[in-house]
């Protein structure tokens, strides 16, 4: 699957504080990983982590090139930093959750 974004793109966010920044699944997110790396990926579900707290489970859309949970785990709440909602460029458009 192609990635929805590409490098470049400027993303409308939302903090996660408010009614727009809901976290849930299909929806792109900003998150800190363990290692300190901030980076924008789709939700695809809540896991349990290995100390048997919920944290999200983010996926690349592009599987075969992107790093994600898969590599660096499970992300706890507090490190989903804001839900995107829009590119506003290089074209503006709405970036619409979808199922995995």
């Amino acid at each position: 699957m192609l990635p929805t974004l590409t490098d470049g793109d400027r993303l409308l966010v939302s903090y996660r504080r408010s009614r727009r920044g809901r976290v849930r699944p299909g929806a792109v997110v900003v998150a800190r990983f363990a290692d300190g790396t901030i980076a924008v990926k789709r939700v695809a579900g809540r896991r349990v982590d290995g100390a048997g707290a919920t944290a999200w489970w983010l996926l690349s859309d592009n599987l075969e090139e992107g790093v994600d949970s898969r590599h660096r785990g499970a992300v706890p709440d507090h490190d989903i930093l804001a839900v995107a909602f829009a590119r506003i460029w290089p074209r503006p458009r709405p970036i619409h959750a979808r199922t995995l």
